[in-house]
């Protein structure tokens, strides 16, 4: 029987066969551990928001059981503040390598979450795992400073860093949407998160001096745009000024400008944020341009340096082969995935237009 909201496997003319997709869900699994985590690849570490993006893909394939094998993962390994380490060693995953907690890293799972809720129509599942969103969410608004923006981390010694940065913090804002809805489905009223939400889109949209300059980062552009916190011309404006510096036409999107790099992960984003725009067509040219990072065994290498002609690095990343089953999933209509990157079919958060300075 087909789970609420699924379809089986995300096909794509020119980007991925029913086959493909089947294949790429396939490996990605093959990379999870017997505990349900999901490393980026065997023998490199683990860290919350990839291991929640590689979930997210194997829901949209119809592996649920493994996605909610690595949810359990997240709520057995939930620290007592609500957050996760920043890293996690492959070989014991019980072991952070990093003992840091980033903000976007703990918001995350409340994405993964929902959208496993959506694409399953799981109750339990929802019921159980809402605790663990709680305390993450609170976690997280911990880090909000007074313009409301996010800082991005505290330190191993519970040190809080006041840096803001705009992929990070619009991370979170997509994040906070979706712990929103979970808590329209929990009937837990959140006055204080609406307000965090307004506050952090209020800042995303208009003081851009309150974060660290990244904009050389093709995910600072686009990543506003994707969680939903800029729309409408704001969105077309912005996604106009910089298209030409970060996208090479028929290859895909520059991780950083002005290097010859494109990455799988970052396309595929563009990717979905032109499908939340209404630029379909756009969404497909740039996924379709990723075929040369497509390995064999179904996995996509992470980047590719063109005027070297080379993959680079050289690793098989299962969350850049999640965020493309991901981007694929939208365009073909999967109704779970939609209603988590929508920008329409979320809580907006309350935004009382101004921040304290």
């Amino acid at each position: 029987m087909t789970a609420p909201g699924h379809r089986e496997r995300p096909a794509l003319p020119g980007v991925l066969t029913a086959d493909e997709a089947a294949a790429t869900a396939a490996a990605i699994a093959a990379e999870q551990r017997t505990d349900g985590a999901i490393p980026w690849f065997r023998g490199h570490h683990l860290d919350p928001w990839d291991h929640v993006e590689a979930a997210m893909a194997l829901d949209t394939a119809g592996a649920h059981d493994r996605a909610e094998a690595a949810y359990d993962w997240l709520a057995r390994h939930q620290n007592a503040d609500g957050s996760w380490y920043a890293a996690y060693s492959d070989g014991d995953h019980t072991r952070p390598t990093d003992l840091g907690a980033e903000s976007n890293f703990c918001a995350y799972p409340a994405v993964g979450v929902l959208h496993h809720y959506l694409t399953t129509g799981d109750e339990a599942f929802r019921r159980r795992m809402w605790p663990m969103v709680v305390a993450a969410v609170e976690f997280v608004l911990d880090l909000q400073q007074p313009g409301g923006q996010l800082g991005w981390r505290r330190e191993a010694d519970g040190t809080p860093v006041a840096d803001a940065l705009v992929t990070g913090s619009a991370s979170c804002y997509h994040a906070l949407r979706c712990a929103l809805a979970l808590a329209g489905r929990e009937r837990s009223p959140q006055p204080d998160w609406e307000l965090a939400a307004g506050r952090l889109g209020h800042a995303l949209r208009g003081h851009p001096e309150r974060f660290l300059d990244k904009s050389r980062y093709s995910m600072d552009w686009y990543y506003p745009i994707l969680s939903g916190a800029v729309r409408g011309s704001a969105a077309r404006a912005r996604l106009a000024a910089d298209w030409d510096a970060f996208v090479v036409p028929g290859l895909g999107v520059r991780c950083v400008r002005p290097n010859p790099w494109i990455t799988g992960g970052e396309s595929a984003e563009l990717a979905l944020t032109l499908w939340t725009m209404g630029l379909t067509l756009r969404a497909v040219e740039i996924l379709r341009g990723l075929a040369r990072l497509r390995a064999d065994n179904g996995l996509y290498w992470t980047g590719y340096v063109f005027e070297d002609d080379a993959v680079w690095p050289a690793e098989l990343t299962t969350w850049t082969a999640g965020s493309i089953l991901l981007a694929a999933a939208a365009l073909t209509g999967d109704s779970a995935t939609r209603a988590v990157f929508s920008p329409d079919q979320l809580p907006p958060g309350l935004d009382t237009g101004c921040c304290s300075l």
